[in-house]
Protein backbone atom coordinates (compact mmCIF):
# COMPACT_ATOMS: atom_id res chain seq x y z
CA UNK A 1 0.00 0.00 0.00
CA UNK A 2 1.48 3.35 -0.99
CA UNK A 3 2.14 5.91 1.72
CA UNK A 4 0.00 8.66 0.20
CA UNK A 5 -2.98 6.32 0.09
CA UNK A 6 -2.48 5.52 3.78
CA UNK A 7 -2.33 9.21 4.60
CA UNK A 8 -5.51 9.92 2.62
CA UNK A 9 -7.38 7.15 4.42
CA UNK A 10 -6.12 8.23 7.84
CA UNK A 11 -7.14 11.84 7.22
CA UNK A 12 -10.62 10.74 6.12
CA UNK A 13 -11.01 8.38 9.09
CA UNK A 14 -9.97 11.16 11.48
CA UNK A 15 -12.38 13.60 9.83
CA UNK A 16 -15.23 11.11 10.08
CA UNK A 17 -14.32 10.44 13.72
CA UNK A 18 -14.37 14.13 14.62
CA UNK A 19 -17.81 14.70 13.13
CA UNK A 20 -19.08 11.34 14.41
CA UNK A 21 -18.12 12.40 17.93
CA UNK A 22 -20.25 15.52 17.66
CA UNK A 23 -23.16 13.58 16.14
CA UNK A 24 -22.75 11.07 18.96
CA UNK A 25 -22.99 13.89 21.48
CA UNK A 26 -26.41 14.80 20.15
CA UNK A 27 -27.35 11.10 20.15
CA UNK A 28 -26.61 10.89 23.87
CA UNK A 29 -28.66 14.03 24.49
CA UNK A 30 -31.51 12.43 22.51
CA UNK A 31 -31.10 9.22 24.57
CA UNK A 32 -30.14 7.27 21.43
CA UNK A 33 -26.96 5.71 22.84
CA UNK A 34 -27.65 2.31 21.26
CA UNK A 35 -28.80 3.73 17.94
CA UNK A 36 -25.36 3.69 16.32
CA UNK A 37 -24.89 -0.03 16.84
CA UNK A 38 -28.44 -0.81 15.76
CA UNK A 39 -28.73 1.53 12.77
CA UNK A 40 -25.41 0.41 11.30
CA UNK A 41 -26.88 -3.07 10.81
CA UNK A 42 -29.55 -1.59 8.55
CA UNK A 43 -26.78 -1.35 5.94
CA UNK A 44 -26.31 -5.14 5.93
CA UNK A 45 -29.09 -6.06 3.46
CA UNK A 46 -27.92 -3.41 0.98
CA UNK A 47 -24.33 -4.61 1.22
CA UNK A 48 -25.44 -8.20 0.71
CA UNK A 49 -27.55 -7.36 -2.35
CA UNK A 50 -24.74 -5.24 -3.84
CA UNK A 51 -22.22 -8.07 -3.39
CA UNK A 52 -24.60 -10.53 -5.03
CA UNK A 53 -25.04 -8.13 -7.96
CA UNK A 54 -21.25 -7.54 -8.05
CA UNK A 55 -21.50 -3.76 -7.61
CA UNK A 56 -19.83 -1.50 -5.05
CA UNK A 57 -21.25 -2.56 -1.66
CA UNK A 58 -21.19 1.03 -0.45
CA UNK A 59 -23.96 1.83 -2.96
CA UNK A 60 -26.13 -0.84 -1.39
CA UNK A 61 -25.26 0.36 2.12
CA UNK A 62 -26.19 3.95 1.21
CA UNK A 63 -29.52 2.89 -0.28
CA UNK A 64 -30.64 0.81 2.70
CA UNK A 65 -29.38 3.35 5.24
CA UNK A 66 -31.47 6.06 3.58
CA UNK A 67 -34.53 3.82 3.30
CA UNK A 68 -34.08 2.59 6.87
CA UNK A 69 -33.71 6.14 8.18
CA UNK A 70 -36.89 7.26 6.42
CA UNK A 71 -38.70 4.19 7.78
CA UNK A 72 -37.58 4.93 11.35
CA UNK A 73 -38.55 8.60 11.01
CA UNK A 74 -42.01 7.75 9.70
CA UNK A 75 -42.51 5.01 12.29
CA UNK A 76 -41.61 7.40 15.10
CA UNK A 77 -43.72 10.18 13.56
CA UNK A 78 -46.87 8.14 12.89
CA UNK A 79 -46.92 5.96 16.00
CA UNK A 80 -46.39 6.31 19.72
CA UNK A 81 -43.14 4.36 19.60
CA UNK A 82 -40.03 5.92 21.12
CA UNK A 83 -37.02 6.47 18.87
CA UNK A 84 -35.05 3.53 20.25
CA UNK A 85 -38.05 1.23 19.84
CA UNK A 86 -38.58 2.32 16.24
CA UNK A 87 -34.90 1.74 15.50
CA UNK A 88 -35.09 -1.69 17.16
CA UNK A 89 -37.96 -2.73 14.89
CA UNK A 90 -35.92 -1.86 11.79
CA UNK A 91 -32.81 -3.53 13.25
CA UNK A 92 -34.26 -6.99 13.84
CA UNK A 93 -35.37 -7.48 10.26
CA UNK A 94 -32.29 -5.84 8.74
CA UNK A 95 -29.67 -7.95 10.49
CA UNK A 96 -31.46 -11.22 9.69
CA UNK A 97 -31.91 -10.29 6.04
CA UNK A 98 -28.37 -8.96 5.77
CA UNK A 99 -26.75 -12.14 7.08
CA UNK A 100 -28.86 -14.22 4.71
CA UNK A 101 -27.94 -12.12 1.67
CA UNK A 102 -24.25 -11.44 2.31
CA UNK A 103 -21.94 -14.04 0.69
CA UNK A 104 -20.10 -16.06 3.31
CA UNK A 105 -16.65 -15.14 1.97
CA UNK A 106 -17.39 -11.41 2.38
CA UNK A 107 -19.11 -11.51 5.76
CA UNK A 108 -16.04 -10.72 7.90
CA UNK A 109 -15.06 -7.60 5.93
CA UNK A 110 -18.70 -6.50 5.99
CA UNK A 111 -19.01 -6.94 9.74
CA UNK A 112 -15.59 -5.65 10.82
CA UNK A 113 -14.41 -3.40 7.98
CA UNK A 114 -11.08 -2.91 6.24
CA UNK A 115 -8.65 -0.01 5.79
CA UNK A 116 -8.89 0.59 2.04
CA UNK A 117 -6.50 2.52 -0.15
CA UNK A 118 -7.95 5.85 -1.25
CA UNK A 119 -7.06 7.69 -4.44
CA UNK A 120 -7.17 11.47 -4.73
CA UNK A 121 -10.62 11.64 -6.36
CA UNK A 122 -12.20 9.42 -3.70
CA UNK A 123 -10.41 11.40 -1.01
CA UNK A 124 -11.82 14.71 -2.26
CA UNK A 125 -15.33 13.26 -2.68
CA UNK A 126 -15.49 11.83 0.85
CA UNK A 127 -13.87 14.93 2.30
CA UNK A 128 -16.58 16.97 0.57
CA UNK A 129 -19.26 14.84 2.25
CA UNK A 130 -17.61 15.37 5.65
CA UNK A 131 -17.47 19.14 5.15
CA UNK A 132 -21.07 19.20 3.89
CA UNK A 133 -22.29 17.25 6.93
CA UNK A 134 -20.36 19.53 9.25
CA UNK A 135 -21.85 22.67 7.69
CA UNK A 136 -25.40 21.26 7.89
CA UNK A 137 -24.91 20.29 11.53
CA UNK A 138 -23.54 23.75 12.35
CA UNK A 139 -26.48 25.49 10.68
CA UNK A 140 -29.08 23.30 12.41
CA UNK A 141 -27.35 23.03 15.78
CA UNK A 142 -29.53 25.53 17.68
CA UNK A 143 -32.76 24.10 16.29
CA UNK A 144 -31.59 20.60 17.10
CA UNK A 145 -30.61 21.49 20.67
CA UNK A 146 -33.93 23.24 21.26
CA UNK A 147 -35.92 20.35 19.81
CA UNK A 148 -34.08 17.90 22.07
CA UNK A 149 -34.58 19.74 25.34
CA UNK A 150 -38.00 21.28 24.69
CA UNK A 151 -39.91 20.13 21.58
CA UNK A 152 -42.92 22.22 22.59
CA UNK A 153 -40.85 25.39 22.90
CA UNK A 154 -39.09 24.61 19.63
CA UNK A 155 -42.44 24.22 17.85
CA UNK A 156 -43.73 27.47 19.35
CA UNK A 157 -40.72 29.35 17.97
CA UNK A 158 -41.32 28.04 14.46
CA UNK A 159 -38.94 25.08 14.45
CA UNK A 160 -40.27 22.11 12.51
CA UNK A 161 -39.32 19.43 15.02
CA UNK A 162 -40.16 16.55 12.66
CA UNK A 163 -37.95 17.88 9.85
CA UNK A 164 -35.19 18.65 12.34
CA UNK A 165 -35.32 15.05 13.57
CA UNK A 166 -35.21 13.79 9.99
CA UNK A 167 -32.17 15.96 9.29
CA UNK A 168 -30.44 14.54 12.34
CA UNK A 169 -31.29 10.94 11.45
CA UNK A 170 -29.90 11.47 7.95
CA UNK A 171 -26.67 12.96 9.36
CA UNK A 172 -26.44 10.02 11.72
CA UNK A 173 -26.87 7.63 8.79
CA UNK A 174 -24.23 9.54 6.80
CA UNK A 175 -21.71 9.12 9.65
CA UNK A 176 -22.46 5.40 9.71
CA UNK A 177 -22.02 5.20 5.94
CA UNK A 178 -18.69 7.03 5.99
CA UNK A 179 -17.38 4.86 8.82
CA UNK A 180 -18.56 1.53 7.43
CA UNK A 181 -15.53 0.86 5.25
CA UNK A 182 -13.13 1.44 8.15
CA UNK A 183 -15.02 -0.30 10.96
CA UNK A 184 -17.74 -2.45 9.39
CA UNK A 185 -21.34 -2.74 10.48
CA UNK A 186 -20.56 -4.26 13.88
CA UNK A 187 -18.09 -1.67 15.14
CA UNK A 188 -18.94 1.62 13.42
CA UNK A 189 -21.58 2.57 15.99
CA UNK A 190 -18.92 2.59 18.71
CA UNK A 191 -17.08 5.42 16.94
CA UNK A 192 -20.20 7.57 17.29
CA UNK A 193 -21.14 6.74 20.88
CA UNK A 194 -17.96 5.85 22.81
CA UNK A 195 -16.09 9.19 22.40
CA UNK A 196 -19.24 11.14 23.27
CA UNK A 197 -19.87 8.92 26.30
CA UNK A 198 -16.31 9.58 27.51
CA UNK A 199 -16.72 13.31 27.00
CA UNK A 200 -19.98 13.27 28.94
CA UNK A 201 -18.15 12.08 32.05
CA UNK A 202 -15.73 15.00 32.30
CA UNK A 203 -17.26 17.96 30.45
CA UNK A 204 -19.12 20.74 32.25
CA UNK A 205 -20.63 22.73 29.37
CA UNK A 206 -22.34 21.85 26.12
CA UNK A 207 -19.49 23.37 24.11
CA UNK A 208 -16.80 21.37 25.93
CA UNK A 209 -18.94 18.22 25.68
CA UNK A 210 -19.18 18.40 21.88
CA UNK A 211 -15.56 19.54 21.44
CA UNK A 212 -14.16 16.74 23.58
CA UNK A 213 -16.40 14.23 21.79
CA UNK A 214 -14.76 15.20 18.50
CA UNK A 215 -11.27 15.19 20.04
CA UNK A 216 -11.70 11.76 21.61
CA UNK A 217 -12.99 10.40 18.31
CA UNK A 218 -9.94 11.64 16.42
CA UNK A 219 -7.59 10.34 19.12
CA UNK A 220 -9.21 6.89 18.99
CA UNK A 221 -8.72 6.66 15.22
CA UNK A 222 -5.16 8.00 15.10
CA UNK A 223 -3.95 6.01 18.11
CA UNK A 224 -5.74 2.91 16.87
CA UNK A 225 -4.20 3.32 13.40
CA UNK A 226 -0.68 3.65 14.85
CA UNK A 227 -1.08 0.62 17.12
CA UNK A 228 -2.68 -1.53 14.42
CA UNK A 229 0.01 -0.82 11.83
CA UNK A 230 2.83 -1.13 14.35
CA UNK A 231 1.73 -4.57 15.52
CA UNK A 232 -0.10 -5.73 12.35
CA UNK A 233 -3.49 -5.99 14.07
CA UNK A 234 -7.01 -5.60 12.68
CA UNK A 235 -7.70 -1.88 12.54
CA UNK A 236 -11.40 -1.72 13.43
CA UNK A 237 -11.22 -3.66 16.71
CA UNK A 238 -8.11 -1.71 17.78
CA UNK A 239 -9.84 1.65 17.21
CA UNK A 240 -12.84 0.52 19.24
CA UNK A 241 -10.57 -0.80 22.01
CA UNK A 242 -8.83 2.59 22.18
CA UNK A 243 -12.20 4.39 22.29
CA UNK A 244 -13.33 2.05 25.07
CA UNK A 245 -10.10 2.68 26.99
CA UNK A 246 -10.68 6.44 26.71
CA UNK A 247 -14.17 5.94 28.14
CA UNK A 248 -12.78 3.83 31.02
CA UNK A 249 -10.18 6.53 31.80
CA UNK A 250 -12.90 9.19 31.77
CA UNK A 251 -14.79 7.19 34.41
CA UNK A 252 -11.68 7.08 36.60
CA UNK A 253 -11.12 10.82 36.18
CA UNK A 254 -14.75 11.55 37.04
CA UNK A 255 -14.64 9.44 40.19
CA UNK A 256 -11.50 11.11 41.56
Amino acid sequence: MELNFDIYSLILAAGVAALAGVVGGFAIMKKMSLAGDVMSHIALPGIGIALLLKINPLYGAAATLILGTLFIWQLEKRSSLATDTAIGVAFTGAIALGVLLTPREDILDTLFGTFPSTDLNSFLAILGLIVFAGVVLFIFRNRLILSIFSPELAASTGVNVSITNLMYFLLFALMLFLGLQFLGTVLVGALIIAPAAASRQISTTLGSFLSLSALFGVFSVVAGWLIAFRYQLELGPVIVCVATAVFAISLLVKNK
